[in-house]
């Protein structure tokens, strides 16, 4: 069979060079799978030795990069090579996404995030390089640019329900509520089982307050998360669980947490730091969570020196110092080794953002709540730089305000309120703000407001 065979094409009719046309089932379970985020897409990883094509092997890259660990650019430089070796018979369409991969590789999201934007103009239907590009600007902040690439493609690929789903997230990174609802309302209504869009509307629903609501959603569609990968539906139970702390189910949200959100597979960055951020949140509630520290300590152990992302790192730091381990300190010096080598166009996120949210997560976990509030307090305004969506941030600033309610002092209390404050008036059903906001306000000699009647 002669090398560079192009007469085939993937489920969104993207010409491939293929090296074996036999390879296509298993290159649109990739495809198809990384965009609707099901566990298919792995089955790509059966092809690494058997087919060369340059797409192929830059699609098996992808795949060992999302691996998120310290290893997973060493693991990823094989196949990158296999695909540059390759890539002259390549199409511009794959030779363009071979490049962004490598600048992935090189650390220059930058170039990446420019590579997909470029992709989104030329073949808008390409949505795996699409997801991708998503995937960058949200790690670096960039929610603007996570709308426009959905948007960009939207007309070429409306039948296609993920492309919404896309668009959906965008919408409500921006706070773009209406358009993002409607967007995530119309991925489901071509297909119930889109996770993605889901998600999206869950935030939307949290943001706005609607937390019955949300709960009740995200509780009816829950049967369709079979197949997807670990991230995909661990996260969504985590937003399941969320809700339930907010109304006050507490049982019910530890059990989430035991049966759904922490165990699928414990090794993967983003199952950790799920379980991370779900048990400092049920225990900012007043939640026990027991034992439950250690066993995810153990599975961070191995990310004392990962540097992938700031956003993983401090929370894989938060989980180990709030387990007792001693290896906090040894992440915490690492991060501060690394954060003036980060590659330029991530530097500043580590050293400016990172490093002093390094400091005030650690004192948290280990109680020094004067250091907690200026390492915390220091990081919290620029915050976005590091990624993460609003609601998984959130968890940096419900710390802080933690710390600033233990500390107790007049100022520390006022700066307390003002944040409890503007929360519960966007999240009236919370009984969770409830309690905080009214312990704050009994500290202040103001606890009649909060038991008051309105207009009273």
């Amino acid at each position: 069979m002669p090398l560079g065979n192009s007469l085939v094409a993937d489920s969104l009719g993207n010409p491939l060079t293929l090296d074996d046309p036999a390879s296509l089932p298993r290159v649109d379970d990739f495809v198809m799978g990384f965009i609707s985020t099901e566990a298919r897409a792995v089955n790509l990883i059966a092809l690494a030795d058997t087919d060369a094509s340059p797409i192929v092997q830059a699609y098996c890259a992808t795949l060992h990069l999302f691996a998120e660990s310290r290893e997973a650019v060493a693991n990823a430089r094989p196949f990158l090579a296999k695909a540059r070796a390759g890539a002259a018979r390549a199409t511009p369409r794959e030779q363009r996404y071979i490049a962004a991969i490598e600048a992935w590789a090189d650390g220059d999201i930058a170039r990446a995030i420019a590579l997909h934007a470029e992709q989104a103009r030329e073949h808008p239907r390409d949505l795996v390089s699409v997801k991708l590009g998503q995937y960058h600007c949200f790690n670096t902040g960039d929610c603007p640019g996570m709308l426009r690439l959905a948007l960009a493609v939207l007309p070429h690929a409306s039948e296609v329900p993920y492309v919404h789903g896309m668009a959906a997230f965008g919408y409500e990174q921006c706070h773009l509520m209406r358009e993002a609802e409607a967007s995530a309302r119309r991925a489901i209504g071509l297909c119930r089982k889109e996770p993605w869009a889901h998600h999206a509307l869950a935030h939307v629903m949290l943001t706005e307050g609607r937390l019955a609501e949300g709960l009740a959603f995200m509780q009816s569609v829950s049967d369709t998360w079979s197949g997807l990968n670990s991230f995909m539906v661990t996260h969504n139970w985590w937003h399941v669980a969320l809700f339930l702390i907010d109304l006050g189910r507490d049982a019910e949200a530890l059990a989430v947490y035991d049966a759904h959100a922490w165990g699928v597979a414990k090794d993967y960055s983003q199952d950790q730091i799920g379980a991370v951020s779900l048990l400092a949140r049920l225990e900012l509630a007043g939640i026990d969570v027991g034992a439950r520290w250690d066993d995810v300590a153990h599975y961070l152990l191995q990310r004392q020196a990962d540097h992938v992302l700031p956003f993983l790192d401090l929370q894989y730091l938060y989980g180990l110092a709030r387990a007792g381990r001693p290896e906090a300190d040894a992440l915490l010096r690492n991060i501060e080794a690394f954060a003036p080598t980060a590659p330029p166009s991530t530097r500043a996120a580590w050293q400016r953002v990172c490093v002093p949210a390094a400091h005030g997560l650690v004192a948290h976990a280990r109680g020094n709540l004067a250091a907690a509030v200026e390492g915390l307090g220091v990081a919290l305004p620029r915050m976005i730089e590091i990624g993460g969506s609003h609601a998984q941030r959130d968890l940096f600033e419900q710390l802080y305000l933690d710390a600033l309610v233990r500390t107790g002092t007049p100022a520390t209390l006022t700066g307390a309120q003002g944040i409890l404050q503007q929360q519960l008036n966007g999240q009236p059903e919370s009984l969770r703000l409830r309690r905080q906001a009214g312990a704050v306000y009994e500290k202040l000699g103001l606890g009649a407001l909060l038991r008051a009647p309105p207009n009273t």
